[in-house]
């Protein structure tokens, strides 16, 4: 199966949000995605799979800098 090769920047990066009872949500990055030409779907890669079953999708934004 051949690799398919995203643009560079990808249009959203992908999330998992944990819950957690009396504190701010956890979130953490867990992917890429990229909108089809065609503007009908996404092309998703994850580096890691959800055990919670919710992925949030967010505009990409580049990392900041330390």
């Amino acid at each position: 199966m051949a690799k398919v090769q995203p643009k560079a920047k990808p249009d959203y990066n992908v999330f998992i949000v944990e819950e957690r009872e009396g504190q701010d949500p956890f979130w953490l990055k867990i992917g890429a995605a990229w909108a089809n030409k065609d503007e009908k779907g996404f092309n998703i890669v994850l580096q890691a799979l959800p055990l919670s079953g919710r992925l949030v999708l967010r505009e990409y934004k580049e990392p900041e800098k330390s």
